[in-house]
């Protein structure tokens, strides 16, 4: 290193830095050690007037401080649909407003499940399990996420009822967007699944 002036060790630790982003194994420290990487270089490149390079780095330092921020953000947000509940209520702006007489049938077990519904008013009946749902109520969830997309049940209209429907591929949407939508789902099918478990064994 004799003979090596200090602006080229910036030069030298930012290479380093940006060689050792091939090895992290997490994104978050990808990201860390790029922003470091990326100030180094600005250092160096802006000193040594290499413009190319010293705007390339000028580019990206920005870039990799977003992703950071926005994968904080979202590691909070896990976080906290982890700990917390989802409300049903906040769908509403992004589903259609149904209303059905009574014994429509919403679907019928074997069919394309393309969409999801939430029970406004009235009830509505799983027939094979013979199971009533009220208004608050999440149904056709299980067919809309299984790997077949087909339903697993017939819902029935006791009476007059009026349901949010949500189309599959919005339901999938959300289900990335909103960490809390996701493990709500998760949680929800999981405790259904474990209660249709339970009645069959009891039978």
């Amino acid at each position: 290193m004799h003979g090596v002036r200090w602006p080229e060790l910036l030069g030298y630790a930012g290479a380093l830095l940006m060689f050792s982003t091939f090895y992290m194994s997490t994104m978050m420290r990808l990201r860390v050690v790029g922003i470091a990487a990326n100030v180094f270089m600005i250092a160096y490149t802006g000193i040594m007037h290499v413009i190319p390079v010293l705007v390339l780095q000028s580019c990206l330092l920005p870039l990799n401080v977003y992703r950071l921020l926005q994968m904080r953000n979202l590691v909070k947000k896990v976080k906290d649909a982890a700990a917390g509940e989802f409300d049903v209520k906040v769908l509403a702006p992004f589903m259609t407003r149904e209303r059905h007489a009574r014994g429509d049938v919403l679907f019928r077990a074997g069919d394309p499940a393309n969409r999801m519904y939430v029970v406004q008013s009235g009830q509505v009946r799983l027939a094979e399990i013979d199971l009533s749902l009220g208004p608050g109520t999440l149904i056709g969830e299980i067919g809309v996420l299984a790997p077949s997309n087909t339903r697993t049940a017939t819902a029935v209209c006791d009476d007059e009822c009026e349901v949010l429907s949500m189309t599959q591929e919005r339901v999938v949407q959300m289900y990335y967007q909103d960490p809390r939508f996701g493990f709500f789902l998760m949680r929800l099918i999981t405790s259904r699944l474990l209660a249709n478990a339970e009645q069959a064994r009891v039978r």
